[in-house]
C-alpha cells in the first residue's frame, strides 16, 4: 500500500468514506477475539459492556477531534506547543500503543492464515508478515489491495449480519441486559475501548481531517458529524456481532479456545462460513499491519528528519519486529486481549494532554471548549485510568 493511499484528498473521503471506515476498524481481529472472548462470559450481558464502551468512545473522539481540528495541529505539535517535549513523550505512548496493536494485528493474520491453510499460527504470521512488506513495498499491488480491502470490509459487515441473523440470537433478552446487565466487567470495558480509540486511533479520525484541510472553528460542524457518524455506524456494527456470538452460544456452540471468532463462523454458516471468514480476517488483518504500522511510525517524524527520509525502511522494521514477537510469544488470543488493555491505558493520558491544551487560548485561537464537554472528557479520564490499569494487570497474568 502506497504512502499516498493513506491522505484523503477530499472532503467527501473524510465524511461517509471516515465513517464507514471507523465501522470497518470497530470489527476488526481485535475486535472479533475480543467480542468473542468477553460475550463467552458475560453472554448477554456484553451489551452493556458495548453501551458504556460507546459513551466513552464519544466522549474521547469528540473531545479530541474538535480541540485538534480547531488549533489546526497534529497531537505532537499540539502537546509540543503546550508543555516543550510533551509531544515526544506522547509519541512514545503512542507508538508502544501502535507496536502492541501491530502485534495483535500479526496474531489476528496468523489466525486467518490457520483457517484458510491450516498453518499454524506462528507459521501463518510469518507467510502474512513477508506478505504486508511485499504489499507495502511493491507499488501495484499495494493499489490492488487498496480496493481489496474496501471489497473484503464489505463482505465483513454483511456476514456479521448473516451470521447474527442465522443465529437467532434473544433480542429481547440482549436488549433488557444491555440496559440492567447482570454481570459488568471493568476489564471487558477498557479492552474493547482500548481497541476500538485507544493508542494512535485516538488521533487518527482528527489527523486525517486535517490532512484534508478539515479545520478551525468554521468546520466544527463537519466534525461534529464526522466523529458522530463514525461512533454511530461503528455501534451498529459492535452489536450486529455480539448478537451473533451471543446468539450461537445461546443454540450450545462449543468454541475453538485458541481461535474462538472462527467457531462462532463455522457453528452459524458451516464450512463455507468458516473460510469466508477466514479470507476478511486475514485480509482485515493485513490491512490493519501495514495502516498500523504507517501510523505509528508517521509519529516519529518529530523526533528527527531521518524518520521522514527512511520511512519506508522504518516501517518495514516496525511489521518484523511485531511479527518477530508474535512467533516467540505465541499466544494469539492473548495477544489481541492485551493490545487493547496496554491502549486502553494510553488512552486516558492521552487524553488529558488535549483536555489540558483546550484550556490555552493562545494553542486554541481563542476558540473556548464547551464546558460540558471537557467534563465528559475528564470523567472518561478518570474512568479509563482506573479500568485500564485493572484490565492492563489481569491480561499480562495471562500470558
Amino acid at each position: 500500500m502506497t504512502l499516498k493511499h493513506f491522505k484523503l484528498r477530499s472532503f467527501g473521503g473524510v465524511g461517509l468514506g471516515a465513517a464507514f471506515l471507523m465501522a470497518n476498524s470497530s470489527i476488526g481481529p481485535g475486535f472479533l477475539t475480543q467480542t468473542t472472548v468477553f460475550t463467552q462470559q458475560l453472554l448477554t450481558s456484553f451489551g452493556f459492556v458495548i453501551l458504556v464502551s460507546v459513551l466513552i468512545d464519544i466522549g474521547a473522539q469528540l473531545n479530541t477531534w474538535r480541540i485538534l481540528t480547531v488549533s489546526e495541529l497534529r497531537a505532537q505539535d499540539l502537546s509540543n506547543k503546550l508543555v516543550p517535549g510533551l509531544g515526544y513523550f506522547l509519541t512514545v505512548l503512542v507508538v508502544i500503543g501502535g507496536f502492541a496493536f501491530n502485534i495483535g494485528n500479526i496474531a489476528g493474520c496468523g489466525m486467518g492464515a490457520n483457517v484458510l491453510t491450516g498453518l499454524s499460527f506462528e507459521q501463518g504470521a510469518i507467510l502474512s508478515g513477508i506478505i504486508a512488506l511485499t504489499l507495502f513495498w511493491v507499488k501495484e499491488i499495494g493499489k490492488m489491495l487498496d480496493g481489496f480491502t474496501k471489497t473484503l470490509g464489505t463482505i465483513k459487515i454483511l456476514l456479521a449480519i448473516f451470521i447474527a441473523i442465522s443465529a437467532h440470537p434473544p433480542l429481547l433478552q440482549a436488549l433488557h441486559r444491555t440496559i440492567i446487565p447482570e454481570k459488568i466487567s471493568m476489564v471487558a470495558i477498557a479492552t474493547i475501548v482500548g481497541g476500538t480509540v485507544g493508542g494512535y486511533l485516538t488521533f487518527s479520525g482528527a489527523h486525517r481531517l486535517l490532512d484534508a484541510g478539515i479545520k478551525g472553528k468554521e468546520n466544527l460542524r463537519q466534525v461534529n458529524r464526522s466523529a458522530l457518524s463514525g461512533i454511530i455506524i461503528s455501534t451498529i456494527m459492535r452489536f450486529v456481532l455480539f448478537l451473533a456470538v451471543v446468539g450461537v452460544l445461546t443454540h450450545g456452540a462449543v468454541l475453538d479456545k485458541d481461535n474462538p471468532p472462527a467457531s462462532v463462523f463455522q457453528f452459524a454458516a458451516g464450512e463455507i462460513g468458516l473460510r469466508i471468514f477466514g479470507i476478511v480476517l486475514w485480509g482485515a488483518a493485513i490491512s490493519s499491519v501495514i495502516g498500523a504500522s504507517y501510523t505509528s511510525v508517521s509519529f516519529f517524524k518529530t523526533f528527527h528528519s531521518l524518520f521522514v527520509k527512511y520511512e519506508r525502511l522504518c516501517i518495514s522494521v516496525f511489521i518484523v519486529l511485531s511479527t518477530g514477537v508474535f512467533v516467540f510469544i505465541g499466544k494469539p488470543k492473548e495477544l489481541l486481549l492485551l493490545a487493547g488493555a496496554v491502549n486502553g491505558l494510553i488512552l486516558p493520558v492521552a487524553l488529558a494532554i488535549i483536555l489540558f491544551a483546550a484550556t490555552r487560548s493562545t494553542i486554541m485561537k481563542g476558540y473556548k471548549h464547551p464546558v460540558w464537554m471537557q467534563v465528559a472528557g475528564w470523567i472518561v479520564v478518570g474512568v479509563m485510568s482506573w479500568m485500564g490499569y485493572v484490565a492492563l494487570a489481569e491480561n499480562i497474568n495471562k500470558l
